[in-house]
């Protein structure tokens, strides 16, 4: 009669996987030598097995249901100044501002001048399914500039602009007033918009996330958050179905999401934050299915205008992810 195998699991997914934080700070926390597997340290992709006492900073890490049930997932409208960092002796970090009764993450950035939506979750697994690179999923960006906007200056966002080292990738963007543009990214460079604009002379005055994937800002406040609602979490589950890297997300709300959502619409209850914020800007995104006016497409293939200044740095991916500061 055989014996069965005991089920490992990577020590960064399980992590993970128990809501405490992303696969990459697992793996940050493990060599900080702030983790213990049975009291004692481990290295960088050591494996679990059920039955294993985790701790982190002497906390114990619970596996979780496979199937999610005790999942959270929430949009939140962050208000400018506050930082999207888990940190908490950061001051207006925003895990205090949004004052979550389970302990969640931010899945990417938003930059501390900039608004809008980012979503939250407890579920390390799909930070790595929206995060990922070639997923590119859309993110959508109303900005405000210093001065009037022309045509020419939204052929050359939509085309491609060097910064970081690199060229932008071709993008939607289109004209809403003179001086308010809508761009949608799925490219998600450090402080991106903000540093095309710079480049063709502008300067970014206010930035609003209004979009990620298939979900809208819609109705919701600065500083309030909300419980994605079912349909919402559905289709999330197919954009990232083709990301290997992690298990399907389950639709339904869980009694969690339902303990803390009270019936408002249909897009979920609005809760507000416990902490408000100041005001300023940043943030905007790419491909759109649906351009408005003086939106302009461009092949790949097209070259810039202008050499990126020297002075500009290179800089690699922040949080749990691809997504940085815009």
């Amino acid at each position: 009669m055989s014996t069965s195998t005991p089920i490992e699991k990577r020590l960064n997914k399980f992590i993970s996987e128990s809501g405490f934080c992303s696969r990459r700070e697992a793996d940050r926390l493990v060599e900080q030598k702030r983790v213990t597997i049975n009291g004692k340290l481990p290295e960088l992709g050591t494996k679990v097995v059920p039955g294993d006492d985790v701790r982190v900073n002497g906390q114990s890490i619970m596996a979780m249901p496979e199937d999610k049930t005790d999942r959270v997932y929430i949009a939140y409208n962050k208000p400018i100044g506050i930082t999207c960092t888990t940190e908490s002796q950061v001051k207006g970090n925003i895990i205090d501002a949004i004052g979550h009764p389970q302990r969640i993450f931010p899945i990417g950035r938003l930059d501390k001048p900039s608004e809008g939506l980012i979503f939250l979750t407890s579920d390390g697994d799909i930070v790595n399914k929206i995060l990922r690179a070639e997923n590119a999923h859309d993110k959508e960006y109303v900005v405000t500039v210093d001065k009037p906007l022309t045509d020419d200056f939204i052929r050359k966002m939509s085309s491609g602009v060097p910064i970081l080292d690199t060229i932008t990738k071709p993008c939607a963007a289109s004209i809403n007033s003179r001086f308010v543009f809508t761009i949608i990214l799925t490219q998600g460079l450090n402080r991106q918009i903000r540093r095309m604009a710079e480049y063709l002379g502008y300067t970014v005055t206010k930035l609003k996330r209004s979009r990620i994937m298939n979900v809208h800002l819609g109705n919701l406040k600065v500083g309030q958050w909300r419980n994605l609602t079912s349909q919402e979490m559905d289709e999330i589950n197919d954009a990232v179905l083709g990301s290997s890297k992690t298990s399907s997300i389950k639709g339904k709300p869980n009694a969690r999401h339902l303990k803390f959502t009270q019936h408002a619409n249909d897009e979920g209850t609005a809760h507000k934050a416990p902490q408000d914020a100041e005001s300023h800007r940043q943030k905007t995104d790419r491909h759109s299915k649906n351009p408005r006016k003086n939106t302009h497409t461009v092949s790949s293939n097209t070259k810039p205008h202008h050499k990126e200044p020297t002075s500009k740095t290179k800089r690699g991916s922040s949080f749990t992810g691809k997504y940085n500061k815009k």
